[in-house]
């Protein structure tokens, strides 16, 4: 159908709807009929696939290969033992991508588009995959728009639609028909196409088009085939794993050659140097990092932070600066008018202007739609007007929209003696400079220096008080389509304070982030003595700190503001082209930036910043896609938990890889030493398979599950390019290799007094069980003992499952048939946990040893500053 052909009553008619939108009911046949407003998607891997996708590794394909090669060699009892290990490992990794992906997945669904439509006559908020054929949308600037329709209502629109034309410039819209028969989308001006983006003005349209039959899903087979991206870090592990696979392979090789020298069979040589090289990979490590991420969105999400890039996890443990909006993010965003100056002492006309200038609704039963600071006026307004009544003796006739810039919002209406009237209403200070005249007690006069100053002085008072202040003013006008340039020659119609109190919740927050060396900053809109009051409230401004605006900001130079950076505290009145300023500025000093917003101009300074945080309440749909991270209750505190949450998923993550490593480690060690010895094999081939089985995979996924402890928001962020072995894991991981590998070789000796088996069995058996143990020792820096067992119950689950396994395959016959064990006296046994504690307890001796070191450094630091 030509929909921009038609007039507005034979679309309505087409589609069965009305300016009233569908009923509900209706919407729901509809919905039922025509199926949810979302592109189709790629189909989600079988579990076959993703089971295949486990054994594709370079180095499993080895296996395999050699499983074959020991088939060939008649050894069919070693190349089943093989695929059963292959098969298992391939089952843990199935069950930790379904788990991964169902976490991805509800967070997707927890950041989805939501818009407003009209139904039965009201206006709701709903989700946008929600919208049918027929539905009424309104449309404002920052919306991203979310189906194909035709406009009806049409205030000043203008819609950027890049993504489909490729055209850069806004178009500007129109509801009336259009002459055109067959025009180009570019030349559609009274159509709007989803994906696209309204940068000004407002609309209501109709739906005409939803899901895979809009323009954009035309071409949403283009968007199907992009695969997801490895985070940085995962890239950064992903190239350490390849050189530790070049090292681990070299000492595979050398050791094959050794064996071969030492009269070992060719196939059983080459089995074990493939069997050492699978064993000391930690393969793992990368879906454990998935996971360990995927588990602390989840934990995100249910604080109210959606992370929406994966990448935003780990970089927001790293956070050092939060720049954050302050009305609604640092304060309560409840406004109310709390004071107001009018000069002619004419409440009405103040009160019919908070009604007029406003696109807001409200309603007695909550719900309330539109920015909080009109709702505020309207709230005010109504206690004596009927807003109804209001609007339809003052029928809007054009506006002007509110923007950033220009810090105004100008309308033109009829009034009921036949004039018309452009109100406007905006930051006081702007609009003083646009007025000429004042409204007061003697009627109109003319705005004098000294009137000025002292509408000046009233407005600063306010905002010493922390309110935030309006002001109003109005004019005749000749036309019903006005310019920004008639904006000027107004007539002062007074002020409106309103109050919006901080939020409990932040004073703590704040402190949190003083202790965890991040510096908040606060950067507003709104005039500097307000901000300033409200951020010396919070403990955000101090005495050694300042409050500057944008117009200050303007006169320093780069060197200038970097020379004064860390003394700023808050910046008022500023612009978007100031925030993305302020984020470059501490980039260069190499702090990593997190940066709040909402509208559509803060899109550049969200992408700017290290960590892009939109508001999921007053946020538009721009600012949440530019963005990493959506606050779904818009609360600075919930940043500053977030960031706890960032430092205990990068935390987990290095736990998992010290555990790892440092078991890997211990293996290595152990069966250099007994070559460099002379000595036989500590391990065969398939000891080390089971080894990887039991003792990696389980307890890693443990170390994921981790709980945040409070503590490490007492410590300063990570640098920026600090390596993931910094701060000593590399030497930890060696050092802590090392005992494991000395108890092992402890165990061997002891074996060997019998025989090499059973010597093989007890080294076997030492490092599997000493590596479960461990698990419990990366756990944390503090003891065992004072972070308790239950804290993590999923590492006791994952250690008695190991040991399980482990009693298994030395007990039962089958276990030790197919494994190459052999059964163990009760002294070997009780020696094996024995020798198996003992790393546990040199740890624990350690972390006392550095806890009692660190106590007298802090005691010296602080007798030093005594003095």
């Amino acid at each position: 159908m030509n929909f921009w052909n038609m007039e507005k009553e034979e679309l309505l008619i087409s589609f069965d709807s009305s300016e009233k939108g569908l009923s509900e009911a209706e919407s729901e046949i509809r919905l039922e009929k025509y199926g949810h407003n979302t592109l189709k998607e790629n189909k989600p891997k079988s579990i076959l696939s993703i089971f295949l996708d486990q054994l594709k590794d370079f180095l499993i394909i080895i296996l395999i290969v050699s499983a074959a090669v020991s088939i060939s060699f008649g050894e069919s009892k070693s190349a089943v033992t093989i695929f059963l290990v292959l098969v298992v490992n391939a089952v843990l990794g199935v069950v930790q991508h379904q788990k991964a992906e169902s976490s991805l997945n509800s967070l997707k669904k927890l950041s989805s588009q939501k818009s407003v439509v009209i139904r039965d006559g009201i206006k709701k908020v709903i989700e946008s995959e929600n919208i049918v054929v027929g539905d009424m949308v309104a449309l404002e600037a920052g919306d991203i728009v979310p189906a194909d329709g035709r406009i009806i209502e049409c205030k000043s629109l203008k819609v950027t639609e890049s993504s489909l034309t490729g055209e850069s410039t806004a178009v500007e819209k129109t509801s009336y028909p259009l002459s055109l028969k067959n025009p180009a989308l570019a030349d559609q001006t009274n159509m709007v196409f989803s994906g696209s983006l309204a940068v000004y003005g407002r609309a209501v349209y109709l739906v005409t088009d939803t899901g895979m039959n809009t323009q954009i899903g035309r071409i949403a087979s283009l968007l199907q085939n992009t695969a997801d991206k490895k985070t940085p870090l995962q890239e950064r592990l992903d190239d350490f794993g390849k050189k530790l696979a070049f090292f681990i392979v070299t000492i595979s090789v050398i050791l094959f050659f050794v064996n071969l020298n030492r009269g070992y069979e060719a196939g059983d040589s080459f089995m074990f140097a493939v069997a050492l090289a699978v064993a000391a990979i930690p393969e793992a490590l990368s879906s454990v990092v998935t996971i360990v991420m995927a588990i602390g969105t989840k934990r995100m999400a249910a604080k109210n932070a959606v992370v929406r890039k994966l990448s935003a996890v780990e970089t927001l443990g790293a956070a050092s600066v939060i720049c954050s909006d302050k009305t609604g993010t640092l304060t309560q965003n409840k406004m109310s008018v709390v004071k107001t100056y009018i000069p002619s002492d004419n409440l009405s006309m103040i009160e019919k202007m908070c009604i007029l200038v406003n696109d807001s609704f409200v309603s007695d039963e909550g719900g309330d739609i539109g920015d909080p600071t009109e709702t505020a006026l309207l709230r005010y307004a109504i206690k004596n007007n009927s807003a109804d009544e209001i609007r339809t003796l003052y029928p809007r006739v054009y506006e002007l929209p509110f923007d950033s810039e220009r810090k105004l919002m100008s309308t033109v209406h009829h009034s009921p003696d036949g004039e018309k009237l452009m109100l406007v209403k905006g930051a006081p200070d702007v609009l003083l400079k646009k007025c000429s005249f004042i409204h007061d007690e003697n009627g109109i006069s003319k705005l004098s220096e000294d009137i000025c100053r002292n509408l000046h002085d009233i407005n600063c008072g306010f905002a010493d008080d922390g309110l935030r202040v309006l002001g109003f003013a109005y004019k005749n006008t000749d036309t019903e389509k006005i310019h920004h340039s008639d904006e000027s020659g107004l007539i002062f119609a007074g002020l409106a304070a309103m109050i919006d109190p901080p939020r409990e919740e932040v004073f703590a927050a704040v402190q949190k982030c003083e202790a965890a060396g991040i510096t908040p900053i606060m950067i507003t809109g709104d005039h500097k003595s307000t901000a300033a009051a409200i951020a010396r409230t919070l403990g955000i401004l101090d005495k050694d700190e300042r409050a500057i605006d944008g117009i200050e900001l303007d006169t320093m130079s780069d060197d200038e503001l970097m020379q004064n950076l860390e003394s700023i505290s808050v910046y008022a009145r500023v612009s978007p082209e100031h925030k993305i300023r302020i984020v470059k500025a501490w980039q260069k000093k190499g702090k990593i930036v997190a940066m709040t917003g909402d509208g559509v101009n803060d899109a550049p300074s969200l992408k700017q910043a290290d960590i892009g945080i939109a508001m999921g309440i007053t946020g538009t749909q721009v600012s949440k896609d530019a963005s990493a991270m959506v606050l779904s209750d818009d609360n600075f505190a919930t940043i500053v938990d977030a960031v706890s949450e960032g430092r205990t998923v990068y935390s987990n993550i290095k736990r998992a890889i010290q555990f790892l490593l440092s078991g890997n480690t211990a293996g290595i060690l152990a069966v250099i030493y007994c070559a460099a010895a002379g000595l036989p094999n500590p391990f065969t081939a398939l000891h080390l398979l089971f080894i990887n089985l039991a003792t990696d995979s389980l307890p890693a996924i443990a170390l994921a599950m981790e709980p945040q402890d409070s503590s490490n928001m007492n410590v300063p962020p990570r640098k920026k390019d600090d390596s993931i072995f910094a701060g000593g894991l590399g030497r930890t991981i060696f050092l802590q290799g090392s005992v494991i590998a000395l108890v092992t070789i402890a165990a061997f000796y002891a074996g060997l007094r019998s025989d090499v088996k059973t010597a093989q069995t007890m080294a076997f058996s030492t490092l599997c069980l000493s590596r479960l143990l461990h698990g419990f020792n990366v756990r944390s820096y503090k003891s065992i003992f004072t972070i308790g067992l239950s804290s993590n119950i999923y590492m006791v689950y994952a250690v008695m499952a190991g040991f399980a396994l482990l009693v298994s395959v030395l007990y039962l016959p089958f276990g030790r048939y197919a494994f190459e064990v052999t059964s163990i006296s009760p002294q070997h046994f009780l020696g094996v946990l024995g020798l198996s504690v003992i790393p546990v307890i040199i740890t624990e001796i350690a972390k006392r040893f550095f806890k009692r070191t660190e106590k007298i450094k802090e005691n010296f630091h602080s007798a030093s500053i005594i003095k």
